[in-house]
């Protein structure tokens, strides 16, 4: 044995592995074992103390005991697997597609995150999805949504959209200040493949600053804040879906983003709005007229092209 190294059991996690009974499915056996050796060698290489072990234990209770007090409205687990990158890495390799031509490529995945609901209303093409007061800057947003393989477009595609408004906060986490679905919409595109309505210009947040989750920020010496962002989700039956979040250029968090969730793709422009455009009226909601607008043509997948189905455990 080399000098330094810990004569440790070499046979103990291998042991662990095998009390799995006849019954798991090799999914599950396959999952299992490789977290079961990653935790072992992690163990094994920083020489795990009890006393820290403890604390991992007591952190991990500190987290679900946030879900019970908050009866489901803050999952924390949720917000360490963001924060340390894993739900960002799970969505790139749930939706990697391979192209034959490299310069087409669909429209990046980015983490759904915990805000999204599955009760936004429809609307109209045209509609706004802004219906409280703000203070932010109200945006026309319209584009195209092609089929990566012929680049035409997709009618009857769902656009489905959510914000935080300009104070940073989500429709449930601000009443009074936002009604039921303030800033979410789901559109159908046209014969065209297009969408259009209105929205705000999207306002940075600083995720919250207590619980488990801020604790192991501190610990790292990292900021809580998220760059400035929309949610989408872009769904058609003949399609891969696509879960993204899109970015404005300027913001100062793109290059440290607390989840790691940027990518080249989804970084945009808001520009200065010319025109109404042809078919639009004015908008006439909280925030008066536009001033900006975003120009985002997206591009998704046929399911055949999807490269990656994970079995199930």
């Amino acid at each position: 044995m080399p000098a330094g190294e810990k004569n440790y059991d070499p046979n103990f996690t291998q042991h662990v592995i095998d009390t799995c009974g006849p019954n798991t499915s090799p999914r599950m056996k396959e999952v299992f074992g490789a977290a079961m050796k990653a935790l072992h060698n992690f163990a094994r290489e920083i020489d795990l103390t009890p006393e820290e072990w403890l604390a991992g234990v007591q952190f991990f209770n500190e987290t679900g005991k946030i879900w019970a007090e908050s009866e489901g409205k803050r999952n924390e687990m949720h917000r360490l697997s963001d924060i340390t990158g894993l739900e960002s890495l799970v969505t790139e390799i749930a939706n990697y597609v391979q192209t034959d031509d490299p310069n087409y490529s669909p429209t990046s995945a980015a983490i759904l995150g915990p805000f999204w609901s599955p009760n936004a209303p429809w609307r109209k093409l045209g509609d706004s999805i802004i219906q409280d007061p703000h203070s932010g800057t109200v945006t026309y947003m319209h584009g195209i949504i092609r089929d990566l393989k012929t680049q035409q477009p997709i009618p009857n595609a769902t656009f489905d959209m959510w914000q935080a408004s300009s104070n940073g906060k989500y429709d449930f986490q601000d009443f009074p200040n936002q009604s039921d679905n303030n800033l979410r919409g789901k559109y159908k595109t046209d014969a065209k493949g297009e969408y259009r309505l209105y929205c705000l210009r999207p306002t940075a947040y600083s995720l919250p600053q207590d619980g488990p989750s801020w604790q192991l920020l501190q610990a790292l010496d990292r900021h809580p804040m998220r760059p400035a962002h929309i949610h989408l989700m872009v769904t058609h039956d003949e399609y891969k879906p696509v879960v993204t979040q899109i970015y404005p250029k300027d913001d100062p968090w793109l290059e440290t983003d607390t989840v790691f969730a940027v990518k080249d793709d989804l970084v945009v422009d808001f520009v200065p709005i010319k025109d109404v455009p042809a078919g639009m009226s004015e908008h006439k909601g909280p925030g008066g007229a536009a001033t900006r607008e975003l120009h985002l043509d997206i591009m998704l997948a046929p399911k055949g092209m999807a490269a990656h189905s994970g079995p199930k455990l």
